[in-house]
């Protein structure tokens, strides 16, 4: 009797222990952020106030991210890795960091081309051709392809070729056209080049306007920035320039993506899903589009921003998010051999 006695106080705090321990899991989440949008504030905090889940963040570039996660291993506090651009995406699972989610909001609302079994798809963005028609005509530019035309010669400007934007799209091309032509491509495109790849995209925006090359391939949500912009210098470069949706004739334009997955070893799994689940609500999605000129990956959510309204509608390229992962380092070998760097 004595013994029953000293048992039951043990097992009353073996329980309290664990349902405190079950109450943080469910009001906490541990985020490793490499989107540096400020707009993403309102989203965290709307899903704070919607859920009482507290996120607790860490911003920093993708590599740091991945090393730290991999540093800390099986005693990480990460719960979920978000960051733009399928290629870093496919990293991270090349590390195995990812544990696989079964959800049946995510598999209802986020189509089986954006998203894989261990990560998922939450906005998109394109990649734009964008030109000068004081110096290249439209029907020259319809295409990736016929950027490496010799007509073009002197006239392309891009931003690095080790850059995941360029690499995602070399990794698109060698699933359409192959990886011989898609080397001709890198190699045609480089003897185009006006100057050495350097800077950001909306610096091959600015280049193009001032007419230091005639066309550039530039990420949709940078072009859209300065349409939205109130800035006189930011709408006169809008005003100088022209658009063009690639390739909507054959296989549609390249996008890519912001995605996010739940991590391995995350000690708050539960709120984890909550949270990929939110990120595929409407107001989330909203959010996106919104707040930094992406689209939403749910169809039939209302986007009300004027720049994307001003790109209109376009045909997107449906290749599997996860297929166009797995050809990102053959892209790399690819551009390095071509001089693409």
């Amino acid at each position: 009797m004595m013994l029953k006695q000293m048992l039951f106080p043990t097992l009353l705090a073996t329980f309290a222990a664990g349902a405190i321990h079950a109450q943080a899991a469910d009001t906490e989440l541990n985020l490793y952020s490499a989107r540096h949008y400020q707009t993403d504030e309102a989203l965290y905090a709307d899903f704070t106030k919607q859920t009482g889940i507290k996120i607790n963040r860490i911003e920093a570039k993708e590599d740091e991210l991945l090393e730290r996660i991999r540093n800390e291993g099986a005693n990480s506090p990460a719960d979920v890795f978000i960051t733009v651009d399928a290629s870093r995406l496919a990293k991270a699972d090349e590390l195995g960091i990812f544990a696989p989610v079964k959800s049946k909001v995510l598999e209802e609302r986020i189509p089986a081309h954006l998203r894989t079994q261990d990560w998922f798809s939450y906005s998109t963005r394109a990649r734009l051709i964008v030109y000068n028609p004081d110096m290249v005509k439209a029907e020259q530019v319809q295409t990736y392809e016929q950027l490496a035309d010799p007509a073009l010669k002197g006239k392309v400007c891009v931003r690095s070729g080790s850059h995941p934007y360029n690499l995602s799209l070399g990794a698109a091309l060698i699933q359409h056209d192959g990886a011989a032509r898609t080397e001709e491509w890198a190699r045609g495109l480089v003897s185009n080049f006006a100057r050495a790849p350097k800077g950001g995209d909306t610096d091959q925006i600015k280049a193009v306007a001032a007419g230091e090359c005639g066309v550039a391939i530039v990420n949709s949500y940078y072009l859209a920035r300065l349409l939205n912009s109130d800035k006189r210098d930011e709408q006169a470069i809008g005003a100088r320039i022209k658009a063009v949706w690639p390739n909507q004739q054959s296989w549609g334009t390249h996008i890519n993506i912001s995605g996010a997955g739940m991590l391995k070893n995350a000690p708050h799994k539960e709120a984890a899903v909550k949270f990929l689940e939110y990120l595929a609500s409407d107001k989330a999605q909203t959010y996106f589009a919104d707040g930094n000129n992406e689209w939403p990956v749910v169809s039939g959510v209302k986007v009300d921003n004027p720049a994307l309204t001003r790109l209109g509608p376009f045909k997107a390229d449906t290749l599997p998010i996860g297929d166009l992962a797995r050809t990102v380092a053959e892209a790399q070998r690819i551009f390095d051999r071509a001089g693409f760097r």
